[in-house]
């Protein structure tokens, strides 16, 4: 893809044409960030560097490609490049040693002088300006720029003359060591193509890849295998990385001195590698260099890579504007040497890309036995293997095969397959005319199990777990009740009723109904004794009932016990004498009778203030006329009690809260025979913002009770009992309403227009 292949993509994308300049081929800066934006149009065009993370898009930007098959944007590594990605001290020397003896000392340096045996001593020696260390005893000793042997040599000599048992051999009586406790740190510098060219402060045992990785490393233009180092003008040495990468090899990775240049020069010639090798990816390559040391730098062929093949994609030599489109053309590499293993010396060129291809998934020299044996799966074919052969390597068939037929799925020589069939004479596997196979044959046993329609019984009422359960021969209806989890505890153990597919369907006959028995034996639920720890008043026949066998697609309903219910409780609360939680003895019993066995109301008690709440279906607070309950109990707000029913008598209250949009809402002491909008008025009246025909009244007892506005009789207004609520409604912020300016501007313009239509009918002729 061009530079203005990548422009025209990205304005069809709708970003900034030149958005990925900095980015391309020839660019002469990259930022040391990517911004969103540029991620997004990366990802647009097909180049999804989310894998790498910033630092790799910053210091080694991955070259892009376009495949000639399809337009699809390709990211090429280039290897050697992650090395000095992220941050890491794998590089960096240790500032106390330890060094080899070939280390150079110079000013800056501390070197440890530790002398044992008949004199015992240790003497911390810094390496002044002038490039000498001073020893007690012994005076001044020039050590700049010797190594590390030379310094122990001389050491030797001028000890010797202060300490006589210093001496080279066994019979010395003093010996004496010296090594470097802290190194000097030497000023370097890193040029070319980099990421972060400049000076840098490496320790004096900083090496050639101690400055690159502080610099960032090389650049996606940079070259890994030749860095060269210049020391006062002169060449030094010259490192290739990837011998230290591929190989070890760090022998020219040379120790700096103060004011040596590292530079990086650009890349050589490159080379794409893909398909089945260890690290594919794109390598640098060195004059000489060969398809077979290429595919030894990316790790060798991968275990799937074809020995058939090797294919290069090669610029054309001499490219012209009569090639467009010719600019690349194909070479295959097939050899004898590559069928075992070894890569041919082809030469390679810059830009070429070589593609070691995948074998074929095609497994050859077996046959594949599926379905109903003991062991399934593909095994080796060898010359005369039968049918027969096959299924007793495959284990052998299973009891319920289906030896009507087995399908061979065969391949023929143009690829496409065709059935072959043969059947069985029995479970064991004896096949009834036994067939050779073939390479690549697919055989298939059936089952008779898997042509079988799964069947089900249903069971439903007074069980624990109703629903289908898949029959079986021979299932009866205890097994279904067992499978089920038993009988509820209202169920009727006297029948049950058992519905039946007919074998007569006429006349739209759907199923035939029968009663089965069932007796005692179907509880489970039973002491160590046997004695039933069920329920009380179970109904069962002390005789055992006949068991009922069952058919497929029986259905079964487990009948309950005429009006058999649990235990029903309700609480009272409040100004009762006695409250507490009362179990009902009947369902005909009501609130009347309720307050009864509750010892009646208290002196201080409120009947008219009663709340009556229903748990059942959340129906919440029902308004009742206690009041009218007790004196008369057959009136209609006397209710039959059920399950969850709360009544609460509160104590007597002589105020009328008022709620809403009133200026205060305040409780009002209630005045008899007072209707709303006194009470209204008793709080301040209306605000600006109240709906007052809308005002509505809870009373104590939970009836809600509003205005009722008539238009030719006076209106209803409620009147508020003690401990009442009053709630005045407000007017919603987002119901702007009638603008009534407008309105009377709108009638003021009518009104003119009908004026004038008058004028001009009276004026007529």
């Amino acid at each position: 893809m061009t530079a203005e292949d990548v422009r025209a993509r990205l304005r069809a994308e709708g970003y900034p044409e030149g958005l990925l300049d900095a980015y391309l081929p020839g660019s002469q800066g990259r930022p040391d960030s990517v911004s969103g934006d540029v991620l997004e149009a990366m990802k647009a065009l097909g180049i999804d560097e989310s894998a790498e993370g910033d630092a790799s898009v910053r210091r080694a930007r991955p070259t892009t490609r376009t495949d000639t098959r399809s337009s699809t944007v390709e990211v090429t590594r280039i290897f050697g490049m992650d090395v000095f990605q992220g941050e890491t001290s794998q590089f960096d020397p240790n500032l106390a040693g330890p060094v080899d003896e070939n280390y150079r000392v110079g000013p800056g340096d501390r070197l440890m002088l530790i002398l044992s045996g008949q004199v015992e001593a240790a003497y911390s020696l810094d390496v002044t300006r002038e490039g000498f260390v001073v020893v007690p005893q012994v005076g001044r000793i020039d050590v700049s720029n010797l190594t590390l042997g030379q310094i122990d040599n001389l050491m030797f000599d001028r000890l010797g003359r202060v300490y006589s048992e210093i001496k080279r051999g066994p019979e010395a009586r003093t010996r004496f060591s010296i090594s470097p406790v802290r190194l000097r740190s030497n000023q370097i510098y890193v040029v070319g193509d980099v990421a972060r060219p400049g000076s840098y402060r490496v320790s004096s045992a900083g090496t050639v890849l101690t400055a690159l990785y502080a610099a960032g490393g090389p650049t996606q233009t940079g070259t890994l295998r030749n860095v060269v180092v210049r020391r006062a003008g002169r060449l030094v040495s010259s490192l290739d990385v990837y011998a230290y990468l591929l190989r070890g090899d760090a022998s020219k990775d040379v120790r700096l001195e103060n004011g040596d240049v590292v530079f990086v020069g650009v890349h050589g010639p490159r080379v794409e590698v893909r398909g089945e090798v260890i690290r594919p990816g794109s390598y640098e390559i060195s004059t000489g260099e060969t398809l077979a040391d290429l595919i030894s730098s990316a790790g060798g062929l991968g275990p799937q890579a074809s020995r058939q093949r090797i294919q290069i994609q090669r610029l054309s030599p001499a490219r012209s504007a009569d090639e467009v489109g010719r600019e690349r053309f194909v070479i295959d590499v097939s050899s004898p040497q590559l069928l075992q293993g070894n890569i041919p010396a082809v030469a390679i060129s810059d830009g070429d890309v070589v593609t070691v291809l995948t074998i074929s998934d095609r497994v050859r020299g077996s046959v594949t036995v599926q379905g109903n044996v003991w062991s399934p799966g593909p095994m080796a074919f060898t010359h005369g293997l039968t049918l027969a052969g096959a299924l007793r390597l495959a284990g052998g068939v299973k009891s319920d095969v289906f030896t009507g037929q087995v399908a061979i799925s065969r391949l023929q020589s143009d690829s496409s397959r065709v059935k072959v069939f043969a059947a069985l004479r029995d479970s064991t596997g004896a096949v009834v005319n036994d067939i050779p196979l073939q390479e690549d044959d697919e055989i298939r046993v059936y089952s008779v199990t898997e042509f079988r329609t799964e069947r089900f019984v249903n069971v439903a009422g007074a069980i624990r777990r109703p629903g289908e359960y898949p029959f079986r021969d021979g299932m009866t209806l205890r097994d279904l009740v067992l499978q089920a989890g038993g009988l509820h505890e209202r169920a009727q153990l006297t029948k049950a009723e058992l519905a039946r597919m007919p074998a007569d369907r006429a006349g739209g006959k759907l199923a035939v109904v029968t009663e089965v028995p069932l007796d005692s034996t179907y509880l489970f639920e039973r002491g160590p004794d046997g004695k039933y720890l069920g329920p009380p008043g179970v109904p069962a026949p002390a005789a055992v009932a006949p068991e009922a066998t069952l058919k497929a697609y029986d259905n079964v309903l487990i009948l309950a016990q005429p009006d058999w219910d649990l235990p029903r409780r309700v609480s009272v609360v409040g100004e009762v004498r006695l409250p507490g939680v009362y179990t009902l003895a009947n369902k005909q019993e009501r609130l009347s009778d309720l307050l009864t066995r509750a010892g009646g109301l208290n002196s201080n008690a409120y009947p008219a203030g009663v709340s009556f709440t229903r748990t059942r279906e959340s129906i919440g607070r029902i308004g009742i006329d206690l009041p009218r309950v007790i004196r008369d109990p057959r009136y209609r707000d006397n209710l039959l009690l059920e399950d969850g029913d709360s009544v609460f008598i509160p104590p007597y209250r002589s105020t009328v809260v008022v709620q809403g949009a009133v200026n205060s809402a305040v409780a009002v002491a209630h005045v008899p025979g007072r209707d709303i909008d006194w009470y209204i008025r008793a709080a301040g009246g209306l605000s600006a913002n109240a709906i007052g025909d809308r005002a509505w009244v809870v009373q104590p007892n939970g009836s809600v009770e509003s205005k009722l506005l008539r238009r030719f009789l006076p209106d209803s207004r409620p009147t508020p009992q003690p401990g009442s609520t009053v709630h005045v409604p407000a007017k919603d912020p987002a119901d702007k309403g009638t603008d009534k300016v407008q309105l009377v501007g709108s009638i003021a313009q009518v009104l003119a227009s009908l004026m004038t239509i008058v004028v001009v009918i009276t004026n007529r002729p």
